[in-house]
């Protein structure tokens, strides 16, 4: 009998264009060799151009997604991205202050898509900040993101410490800061946690094909994590993966093509 695969938990939106979302961390997950299960928020319409609907799933539904695969097959991480309204985000934090006590959660604050849609409302986004953030082993905002959550008001490398340690204060036990939209030459993702602090710092790719990389990235961490690696060596394997993944993205669509999910990266 082969081993057992680490099992993860995706909490997450689809993604028509595959790109993002749930079809991305399914691929993602596949790379790294881990179990996926899913607990989908909402169906969204949507391509490398823009998105084009949002519906959400009844929040009972995402609820009882989330129980039966936990009571069931069990995680070893999970994953949140894309949570789309209040009573959805709520429905999530209950369901894991039930079934998922001592897993690893990776939250991904999806608030703004790559092309620029809102994917997060205002009473959603209170709900991630009070309910969701304590339960997170680690939160993984870009730098836009993190204004919204911090009120952070500059990019300088102080200026995302400071707001790191405000998400720890806010009861994340790490954040990742990503430098994506920094003007920087270099990407440098900040990663602050309990007593240490590191900077990825990995050359910026001129390219559109960027559709997915906040998701991907999130759960190639949770990846790591559910395989029992440390916090900053899991981080650091999803940049490593991600950068590969845009380095040979296969240039689809007309807009924000999506990665290679099956770069060979290692």
């Amino acid at each position: 009998m082969t081993a057992k695969p680490a099992r993860l938990l995706i909490i997450a939106g689809s993604d028509s264009s595959g790109g993002a979302g749930i079809q991305a961390d399914i691929k993602t997950a596949a790379a790294f060799g881990v179990y996926a299960m899913t607990a989908i928020t909402a169906v969204t319409v949507q391509n490398t151009k823009g998105v084009y609907g949002v519906h959400p799933v009844p929040p009972k539904i995402v609820a009882d997604q989330i129980a039966v695969c936990l009571k069931d097959i069990g995680a070893d991480a999970i994953k949140v991205g894309m949570l789309a309204n209040a009573a959805i985000a709520k429905a999530v934090v209950a369901a894991l202050e039930k079934f998922a006590g001592g897993i690893p959660l990776v939250v991904d604050p999806v608030m703004v898509s790559t092309s620029g849609a809102a994917l997060l409302d205002k009473a959603a986004e209170r709900v991630v900040k009070k309910g969701l953030l304590p339960l997170a082993t680690l939160v993984t905002p870009n730098i836009p993101e993190a204004k919204r959550l911090t009120d952070m008001r500059g990019t300088r490398r102080e200026d995302i410490r400071t707001a790191a340690a405000r998400l720890l204060e806010m009861g994340a036990k790490a954040a990742l800061i990503k430098g994506g939209h920094s003007t920087r030459s270099t990407i440098d993702d900040v990663l602050v946690w309990e007593g240490g602090e590191d900077v990825l710092a990995f050359p910026r790719i001129k390219t559109r094909h960027t559709h997915g990389t906040g998701c991907t990235l999130a759960t190639a961490i949770a990846c790591g994590l559910a395989q029992g690696l440390p916090l900053p060596v899991a981080v650091g394997y999803a940049r490593e993966y991600v950068q590969a993944a845009i380095e040979t993205a296969p240039g689809l669509g007309k807009g924000h093509g999506p990665l290679n999910h099956t770069t060979k990266w290692r």
